[in-house]
């Protein structure tokens, strides 16, 4: 019988880049943290900040249940690098509104039933207000093409959408 034994790699590889002092402007408030150069923002927001509104999906870009805004635009927080957004604003949605005056998304998401399990909800609202900012959808179909980035395993796009139009029609664009 053969035996394979390994053999020692040498000298250990050199340590890796250390943390450093990032500071993220949230939800209107300057946190700063001590962050490894390529901690991303989900997690940042997640691990760092405790704001778990914002949801880790596939942690690749596909299901949109990490959506936030930054700088009013929407992007996926596991594809983006916590130590790019130094300079933004970025808004989550535990940043939208809060329990005692709902922001009007949330609140149209409530009155059309616009959830089920409410796992991508955070991600679909903040998704919708990314919308409503860059005021380009007017129709259902611009706001279900715009609004495709987001998936809902649960199937409520029916009701998404006669929410995210509710706000829509309400808003002046």
């Amino acid at each position: 019988m053969n035996q394979i034994i390994q053999a020692p790699l040498g000298h250990p590889p050199g340590t890796l880049a250390p943390p450093q002092p990032v500071t993220l402007n949230i939800n209107g408030l300057d946190h700063t943290l001590h962050l490894a150069p390529w901690t991303t923002l989900l997690d940042a927001l997640r691990e760092y900040i405790d704001l778990t509104g914002t949801k880790k999906g596939c942690d690749h870009g596909q299901c949109g249940a990490c959506t936030v805004l930054v700088d009013g635009k929407r992007i996926n927080a596991c594809l983006s690098l916590a130590v790019m957004h130094e300079d933004d604003k970025i808004t989550t949605i535990e940043g939208l509104g809060t329990a005692e005056q709902l922001s009007p998304l949330q609140q149209a998401f409530i009155d059309h039933d616009a959830f089920q399990c409410g796992y991508c909800t955070p991600g679909q609202i903040c998704s919708a207000q990314g919308l409503l900012n860059e005021g380009k959808a007017k129709t259902e179909a611009e706001v279900r093409e715009l609004m495709s980035g987001n998936v809902c395993r649960c199937g409520a796009y029916s009701n998404i959408l006669s929410a995210v139009m509710e706000v829509l029609g309400n808003s002046e664009l």
